[in-house]
């Protein structure tokens, strides 16, 4: 009998910042570092023989936890990857949820009606990922191996070894990020022990899940802003009604222009981020800051003052952090007053950290490092 531990990957940054993923490269977030970190103690006095893993970033990094402290090799398998979701791939799940309606509801309710230009079908995904797990199985008969996948591929194949149709899966749990699920596989048949196990995290406050609400009912739709550049002039007493109370609720030491804040938002990208009730936030991105190469920098951001303390923050960034990444910047820059209590928190909590540097008016800038950090050498 060969035991299979199927592990889903640490919160990466689609996570984080409500984007689909699917089949693209993301990064780990600094909490789903601490995730690894607690996953490998987990595993610190488990036996495994072998580690397998998608061959996307997100599950290599994750597969550290097991393969770096034990000395085993990587075996990366690309059969292992997330359900390709076509044309949605790297866009917010508010935008999904507004523009392609229809298949949003039947990707959370109904797999099996799901259909995307461009994807996979659910019964592609789970022949494709079954069959791996069937090779690897085989391949370890009597061994303990660890496996590293992705959400929906990993809920699509317990679901379907437990007995439940893909006409049903939307009745089933969601994992957390590196939850743990065990399979028990012998003679080509596979039983699932347990799922989706992610007591390493409660005991220690790191869970994914614990800072969102999309997940507790396996139906629920995933919520999340979609995000247009701002209309303007039509927008325009809005967007100085905000930037007011940014200007006061981040001790901002420099007056209002309102004139340049205009002439600004309508030569730099300058995102809304709304729901279908009506605007919740913005961003101003400044890709041409002082010839700065290398940098990118946020001029304007936050969120409004009736639309706080609901998440919707963390998606703003998401913006800036992919709107960077695809121009090749390594680094995400803001400048902050030092009495801005509030956004040293935020953005500390994500990532960020006084570079050090002062802008001319004497604000702080803080930074934070956009690059994937270095895969551990675990070949094979």
């Amino acid at each position: 009998m060969t035991n299979i531990y199927l592990i889903r990957h640490a919160e990466a940054e689609g996570n984080l910042y409500r984007i689909a993923q699917g089949q693209c490269n993301s990064s780990i977030t600094d909490r789903g570092y601490r995730q690894i970190a607690a996953l490998a103690e987990r595993f610190r006095d488990i036996h495994v023989d072998a580690v397998y893993s998608s061959d996307l970033y997100r599950t290599c990094a994750t597969a550290e936890a097991i393969c770096v402290p034990k000395g085993l090799p990587l075996h990366r398998c690309s059969d292992l990857r997330e359900i390709c979701v076509g044309r949605w791939e790297e866009k917010t799940w508010g935008e999904i949820a507004r523009s392609d309606t229809e298949q949003m509801i039947n990707f959370s309710r109904r797999l099996d009606l799901w259909h995307v230009e461009g994807a996979e079908s659910t019964a592609q995904v789970r022949d494709r990922v079954l069959g791996a797990l069937r090779r690897i199985a085989a391949e370890n008969e009597g061994k303990t191996v660890a496996v590293f996948c992705h959400g929906c591929a990993i809920r699509i194949v317990l679901g379907t070894l437990q007995g439940i149709p893909l006409s049903k899966l939307g009745d089933t749990s969601h994992g957390d990020n590196t939850a743990v699920s065990l399979i028990e596989a012998e003679g080509g048949n596979m039983r699932v022990v347990y799922r989706d196990d992610n007591s390493h995290l409660t005991k220690a406050a790191l869970s994914t899940f614990a800072k969102q609400t999309w997940w507790k009912r396996p139906n629920a739709l995933e919520p999340g802003l979609y995000f247009d550049q701002i209309r303007l002039p039509e927008q325009g007493d809005w967007l100085c009604r905000f930037a007011g109370e940014a200007w006061q609720d981040s001790c901002d030491p420099r007056p209002l222009d309102a004139g340049l804040l205009l002439r600004e938002a309508a030569q730099r990208p300058t995102l809304t981020g709304e729901l279908e009730d009506g605007l919740v936030g913005l961003l101003q991105l400044n890709p041409r800051k002082e010839a700065d190469a290398g940098r990118g920098w946020l001029s304007l951001y936050g969120i409004d003052r009736a639309r706080r303390g609901r998440g919707y923050g963390i998606q703003l960034l998401g913006q800036a952090v992919y709107y960077y990444r695809r121009l090749g910047r390594e680094t995400l820059c803001l400048a902050m007053n030092e009495k801005n209590e509030a956004g040293r928190r935020f953005f500390s909590d994500y990532g960020f950290a006084a570079s050090g540097e002062r802008t001319a008016d004497g604000r702080e800038v803080w930074s934070k490092d956009l690059r994937f950090r270095p895969l551990a050498d675990c070949g094979e």
